[in-house]
């Protein structure tokens, strides 16, 4: 892909600070890792037909492992969501040196750094959304995008120039590739049971049939 400019992004000063801030304060529990604390490129499979996109990186998950959807409770739901549709060699995601090789799918977020709060300015979004438009249109192959959460909807729909109404389990047709929509598997959704994990399945599930349609 093109990894090299979107680690070397400074567009975005805040976030820029905030990742790298947040690799050295670290938390108790990650205190001996050595934090990534830079914008956090895609992963997957370069010929996949399905394209899942989150927010952006956990603070103490992708911002610290390197790798998306890789040591938080997100990438614990997405990785095991894969492996059980047979697109993950790997039931979980822990640090980026485990092996992890995925088949037909892509994995990326809407913002590549990750944002206070979990809350990214329209600017930070709108400065990301020109790597998301890369992303996609550099897939040859892909047919579906799955996307976690409004604003990643919401990100997705804006590389189109369109504007959907989101809601879990949506699907729209748009340039010829279904998007697909569905609540983020944040630890705010799946502890308080708004997202569960069959509603989750099933979405990622119908997703998954979708990229393997002729």
């Amino acid at each position: 892909m093109f990894d090299e400019e979107i680690i070397s992004c400074y567009k975005c000063p805040r976030l820029r600070q905030y990742s790298e801030m947040i690799g050295k304060i670290k938390v108790k529990r990650f205190r001996d890792w050595e934090y990534w604390g830079k914008p956090l490129p895609g992963y997957g499979d370069e010929n996949a037909s399905l394209l899942i996109v989150g927010l952006a990186p956990a603070a103490h998950g992708g911002n610290r492992t390197g790798r998306v959807f890789t040591g938080d409770e997100s990438g614990k739901w997405v990785i095991k969501a894969l492996y059980e549709l047979g697109l993950s060699n790997l039931e979980f995601s822990l640090r980026r040196e485990d092996n992890l090789i995925l088949r037909g799918v892509y994995l990326t977020n809407a913002v590549k750094c990750a944002p206070p709060k979990n809350k990214p300015l329209r600017e930070e979004i709108l400065n990301c959304n020109y790597f998301l438009r890369k992303e996609i249109m550099s897939l040859r192959n892909l047919k579906v995008i799955l996307a976690l959460g409004k604003i990643a909807f919401d990100s997705v729909c804006m590389v189109f120039n369109e504007k959907c109404k989101f809601s879990h389990g949506v699907i729209y047709d748009i340039e010829g590739k279904k998007i697909v929509g569905s609540y983020h598997p944040s630890a705010q959704n799946t502890k308080t049971g708004r997202l569960t994990w069959e509603s989750f399945m099933q979405v990622v599930r119908k997703a998954y049939e979708l990229s393997k349609a002729s």
